[in-house]
Parts: structure tokens; sequence; C-alpha cells
């Protein structure tokens, strides 16, 4: 980002300690810049705020220095000081905020500070805040010359502050601009350019450790059902590293749809991918998949039916069922068979049919593979699943299939005591015997 002009005061140099002293006095020495030498010979002293009043400039010249040329410019190009070179962004944002507020007449506070970003997204030359800074009302009297400083501290053009996602299904975030005109913005993971606009589309940094796991599946010739495509999170790492040949990718967000098609064409993709609109629970596929993905928290229940139709009738797949698992301490967990989803799409009892691990690796009560990283819960929640899968997979074929937990992987802690994680489940049908 480019730094902004700064006011400074001008005087010979031999007056230069001796304004430097006064404006140190009146708090008005910006010391974010160095003082810097003019062209005349002259030596420019930077101050805070956007001008310095006359009084000052008048105690300058009659009582500081008399006999002083005193007169103000603005640095075009300002040169930051050694002091600011060593801050932290943190640390610089608190020191210039707090300046410019100064410079504008309020009383700079504990409250204020406190109220700062410790952390924030940034996306190019776009800064995302959290919802839990800037809330103290004073800071509206401020707005919108603060965002232009909170910019300019940070080296950014364009400021947006998050809020909570609103829980319209569709995951859309209450991201409101501040400074910009538009919330385009491109981020690149893995090789893999994502373009939308963070006023209307979700990117989870959190996830990128399944974006890289998901590239790295070998998934050569085969055909895919991604229910909760989003912008591309899972979609582009199975067609441009994965090698997929095929991808259906589900949406029902226009603003996330309208990114992804993007998305797909920078990566040059487009030509192996189809997107579906719309609610995927009245999606029309069937027998198509060799696996689907089902990327969705906190958890993707509802897309179940259509994971096992989409299913191929003759060979089966592979399931990628992103849930979030509570693991609180001391907490009972509900037994299979007692959701109110399980209630309503597994209304009578089937038959099961599951495989068991072999090769000595270290199994449960029910013969599964348990690894060391795995939390109980995490477990308790795969087979649960498992079950309930293996019994809709009957009821929408018709015939008996098996199914196998293959993989358990942490994805991030979503909150505290809640871990998104993702479940692989195999799922193929019984050969028919006689």
């Amino acid at each position: 980002g480019k730094p902004a002009a700064v006011v400074a005061v001008v005087t010979e140099p031999r007056f230069t300690q001796r304004y430097r002293e006064y404006l140190e006095k009146q708090k008005l020495l910006d010391r974010r810049h160095r003082v810097e030498k003019m062209p005349d010979g002259t030596v420019a002293l930077p101050v805070r705020g956007e001008t310095l009043p006359e009084q000052h400039l008048h105690e300058l010249r009659d009582r500081v220095a008399p006999g002083s040329t005193c007169t103000v410019t603005q640095l075009l190009h300002p040169v930051p000081s050694k002091a600011a070179q060593g801050c932290s962004p943190a640390q610089r944002l608190c020191l210039e905020v707090s300046r410019w507020v100064e410079g504008r007449g309020v009383t700079w506070s504990a409250e204020l500070e406190a109220d700062l970003p410790r952390s924030w997204q940034r996306h190019g030359d776009l800064l995302l805040l959290s919802e839990d800074c800037f809330q103290a009302k004073r800071w509206k009297h401020l707005e919108p010359e603060l965002w232009e400083t909170v910019a300019s501290a940070l080296g950014v053009r364009r400021v947006a502050k998050r809020g909570r996602v609103s829980p319209d299904g569709a995951r859309t975030p209450a991201v409101t601009l501040l400074l910009g005109d538009h919330g385009w913005v491109e981020h690149v993971d893995n090789g893999i350019r994502y373009k939308f606009d963070v006023t209307r589309c979700m990117f989870s940094f959190g996830n990128i450790t399944e974006k890289l796991r998901v590239a790295s599946l070998p998934c050569a010739g085969e055909v895919l059902v991604d229910l909760y495509a989003g912008i591309g999170y899972f979609t582009l790492p199975f067609l441009v590293h994965a090698g997929a040949a095929f991808v259906h990718a589900c949406e029902w967000n226009p603003h996330a749809v309208a990114a992804l098609r993007k998305n797909l064409d920078i990566n040059g993709v487009a030509d192996r991918c189809k997107i579906h609109f719309g609610d995927n629970r009245k999606l029309k596929l069937s027998n198509i998949a060799d696996r689907v993905n089902l990327g969705l928290i906190p958890s993707s229940e509802e897309g179940w039916p259509i994971a096992c139709q989409v299913l191929r009738h003759d060979a089966g797949g592979i399931l990628h069922i992103h849930q979030n698992v509570e693991s609180y301490p001391g907490k009972n967990h509900q037994p299979p068979g007692s959701s109110e989803m399980e209630k309503e799409h597994w209304p009578y009892p089937q038959q099961m049919i599951t495989n068991h691990c072999t090769n000595g690796a270290t199994r449960d009560s029910r013969g599964k593979r348990l690894s060391a990283a795995t939390k109980p819960e995490w477990q308790r929640w795969a087979e649960s699943a498992e079950t309930r899968l293996a019994t809709l997979l009957q009821q929408v074929h018709g015939t008996p299939w098996k199914t196998q937990i293959l993989h358990i992987q942490p994805v991030k802690s979503y909150a505290p005591h809640v871990d998104h994680i993702v479940l692989d489940l195999e799922c193929r049908p019984c050969p028919l015997v006689g």
C-alpha cells in the first residue's frame, strides 16, 4: 500500500531542535515518519493530524524560535521512521489510529485501544476485520476517515468488517464494506485461484489442510459430485490436482455460483464441470458418481440420501462426509437411531453389512480401525454414520450394501470442544448370490 501524505512543519536546520522539543511537548510530533531535509535546505518535521493549528505556528515563530521561517507543507512520500519500521502490524495500527484520533481532538483511552483488532484476514488489497473490533460508539463519529487511516496503517486500499454468518441456509456472510467500491478479491491456495465477493460469499482459511488432502487423492478418471460446492473450495482441487474426469457441482447461493463459474474458467477446468444451481435435495442425478463430497458444517446429513442416490449402482464409491463433532467432557452421546433426521429417513430397521479390518490393525470392540490421534467421540460418530448410511443405501438401492470407515480426518477446531472432521466412508454393493 502507498503511504498517505503527511503534514509537516518546515523551518531552517538551526531551529530544528527547538521545533522538535516544542512539538514533542505538545504531543504533535509524528514519530511514525522521519524528519526530512527539503531540496532548498530547510527541514520538515512531520506532525500529527490533518493540519497544524495557527496558534502553534505563531508560538513557534514568536516564542520558541524568534526569527525562524515557519510554514506548513505535505510530504507526499513520507519515509517511515526506524521505530515505525520495527512495529508489528497491530502496533503500527494502534500507533497511527491513536495519533490520528488525538489529532481530531478526541482523547485516546484504554477502552479505544482495547477495541482495536489484534488480527484480521487480508485478501490482496482488502482488509477483512472481525466483528469484535471498533464497537465503541465514539468510532461512529470518526467515520469514514477512520477507515482511510486504518487502510493507510496496514497498507491496503479497501476495508470490510465481518459479522455473523446469516442462518439462511446459503451461509451468506454479514460483511459490510467500509472503504472501497466493491468486495471482489482473489486468493491463491496450492496454485488454485479463487475469486469471490467477500460481502456475498464465505471463504475459510481453516480448510486449507482438507483442500490439500483432497488435491492428493487418486481420482483419475472418476466422476465426482460435490453437493455443497460454494465458490469451488473442493471442486477445484478435485479437478486441478486430483485428476477427476468430471465434477457435478451443486450450489444454491447465486453469488457463490457466479464466483464458481469465474473460478472454473480462470483455472482452465470449466469444460470438466457442470453446475447444478438450486436445492441439492431435489437433484435429479443418480447412478453416476465414483465419489461424493459433502462439505457442509455443522452437518451434511440432509444431503446423505442424495449422496446415496448418485453413487454408481454397480460399483458404489467413496463419501467424504464433513461434520462438527462435540467432545465435551462427560457428555452423553446419543446412540445410533435417536436423531430426528434418522427418524425421518430411516423409519424401518434394515439389515446392514459392514466390513471389518484385517492384517492386525488396532481395533475397537466392533473391529473398526482406530488411529492414535482419533478422539473416541469422532469414532463413535463415524460408526453411527456408517450404520445409518448402510441402512439408507439399502433403502435407496433396494439391495444390501457394505460400508467401511477408511479414514477420519480432523480439519480444524471449530469452537471449544467442537471439532470439524471428515469421514471417508467406502460404500459398495454386495455381490448377488445365486
